[in-house]
């Protein structure tokens, strides 16, 4: 289970053709590169609801992992004007007014500096799947593509390890597994940060999959 919206080969291989031919952007080019070696973004987005065809994104965090370590200096953090309104209940979330976003950049320039920073290096998160197809729409004007790094879902990772440690007779399809969030950083003694602001989901995020890893799930 431990990816999630995997890049089917065919598929990349055909965008990779595109690019070759000049149908996508050459300066985008280096997201088919060869990634660097063990590293990888985590990734969270901040949006104003939970339809990815007509919310917004209006905030981005992003922190390079390389290896076992977080990054902290090699981070992103970034406002997005909205298209829309931001809702009572978006700015109850995340604490994100209308005024907080209204300077932010437009979107164009947001996934410019973040499709730059990402490169080729697999992307991590937490339900990564929602961030990713977020991404995607704001991406494919400016990209051509959706993404096509390798993703890699925290929850799975977590699932995964907590189905080894069932006993026999409880290890079967669907398994009651509790995946929230809380729950997950809990049960690996992982500090906790204040959620739902974009940077501090990607470093928790980041610190769940290193923990993971050290315990031999990626």
């Amino acid at each position: 289970m431990a990816l999630s919206g995997f890049t089917p080969r065919a598929w990349l291989d055909g965008a990779r053709q595109r690019w070759q031919k000049g149908q996508i952007k050459p300066e985008f080019g280096f997201v088919f590169d060869d990634p660097p070696e063990d590293e990888y973004v985590s990734l969270d987005c901040e949006t104003t609801g939970l339809n990815v065809r007509s919310d917004d994104i209006i905030s981005i965090g992003a922190v390079r992992i390389k290896g076992n370590r977080i990054m902290s200096s090699e981070r992103l953090e970034l406002l997005v004007q909205p298209q829309g309104n931001v809702s009572a209940e978006s700015i109850r979330v995340h604490r994100l007014r209308e005024m907080d976003v209204a300077d932010g950049l437009p979107v164009e320039e947001a996934m410019r500096q973040l499709i730059h920073f990402i490169g080729s290096r697999p992307l991590v998160g937490y339900y990564l799947e929602f961030d990713v197809a977020m991404i995607n729409r704001a991406m494919k004007p400016l990209l051509g593509i959706r993404l096509p790094q390798k993703q890699i879902e925290v929850s799975a990772l977590y699932y995964d390890y907590k189905f080894r440690q069932l006993p026999p007779y409880q290890q079967q399809d669907n398994a009651d597994i509790d995946l929230r969030f809380n729950t997950l950083m809990e049960d690996l003694a992982l500090p906790t940060r204040d959620a739902h602001d974009a940077l501090n989901d990607a470093v928790m995020a980041a610190l769940a999959f290193i923990k993971l890893k050290e315990l031999g799930q990626a």
